[in-house]
């Protein structure tokens, strides 16, 4: 089982990534890698297409510079467009140019799959996952951000490296903010179901957790360029809970309507993922500590939020 069409915007290292790793996984007949940079995504679908025989999959990649009817009749999009935060940029500046990005891509894929699925991944996270609500004018449920599956995909290998273990066997749970704000929540995390904070002592869990929170800090500080393997295979991951309809419980941003105590606003919580996108927000049962950080990552995602609606980007 697999779905006739995914679309990728913008071929850049995460958006190229995010579609190789589709195409290996067979989750799609065709996956179309649209980019504002001519050639550009015609040129990565090519070498993407030439693996097929090599990596046996059958997935058609079809590269696109702007021509959107190429993406008709998608039913998962992920919109990884935007520029990065170059240096001396505001946070205001960066989201003044990627909201007018990610809506004009958000409209033009509507225009055209208007019951696509919409995941972005553009930065920053949270407050574009609103502008792509905004832009798209759909149910909520239909409107995530790829984030929290990272920051877990993170903390395994962290955590998989400090004991020694498999990161196959270490679940963990993250909520809020992508960013300085996350939520980590080492209570609830666990190797083979064995809890983490008998594993670990406080003082080695307290700098996972912050190495963690910095953990796409550190890679562009290795390289001065942000990464783009594991957010790729994050947002992959998504699109293939949604195709196999496989109801999978993932850390997703998402639009909080009172689960926790949060209204109207974007922020990571565990979610059902399947056929339907969000099927259902989870809330646990969160400590008074958990609960006050969960409110402050939120509190800062709703000033940007209001910072973008400011911006009247939308008209009225």
């Amino acid at each position: 089982m697999h779905m006739n069409k995914i679309t990728v915007v913008g071929a850049g290292n995460v958006g190229a990534t995010c579609a190789n790793v589709i195409a290996h996984k067979g989750l799609a007949k065709e996956v179309v890698l649209v980019d504002i940079k001519d050639g550009l995504a015609e040129g990565k679908s090519l070498d993407i297409w030439q693996t097929s025989s090599i990596n046996n999959y059958n997935t058609r990649i079809i590269g696109s510079t702007n021509d959107y009817s190429k993406t008709a009749d998608s039913e998962v999009v992920v919109i990884t467009s935007g520029i990065p935060r170059k240096p001396g940029m505001s946070r205001d500046d960066l989201i003044k140019t990627n909201a007018v990005i990610v809506k004009d891509v958000t409209e033009r894929l509507i225009a055209y799959s208007p019951d696509a699925i919409v995941i972005v991944v553009s930065n920053p996270l949270d407050v574009m996952t609103y502008a792509a609500y905004k832009a798209a004018r759909t149910v909520s449920n239909k409107v995530m951000g790829m984030a929290g599956i990272l920051d877990s995909a993170r903390f395994k290998a962290f955590v998989s490296e400090a004991l020694d273990v498999s990161p196959l066997d270490v679940t963990t749970m993250i909520l809020g903010s992508h960013g300085d704000t996350m939520v980590p929540l080492p209570r609830f995390s666990s190797v083979n179901g064995i809890p983490l904070t008998d594993l670990l002592p406080p003082e080695t869990l307290a700098k996972i957790v912050s190495r963690t929170a910095k953990g796409g800090g550190e890679i562009v500080n290795l390289m001065g360029t942000s990464a783009w393997y594991a957010p790729g295979a994050a947002a992959a991951q998504m699109v293939e809970a949604i195709v196999y309809d496989q109801k999978r419980i993932f850390p997703v941003c998402a639009l909080c309507n009172g689960e926790y105590g949060l209204k109207d606003v974007f922020v990571g919580v565990p979610v059902k993922l399947g056929k339907n996108g969000i099927e259902q927000i989870i809330e646990i049962k969160l400590n008074g500590e958990e609960m006050k950080l969960l409110q402050n990552s939120a509190q800062a995602v709703k000033e940007q939020m209001e910072e973008m609606d400011r911006m009247n980007i939308f008209g009225s």
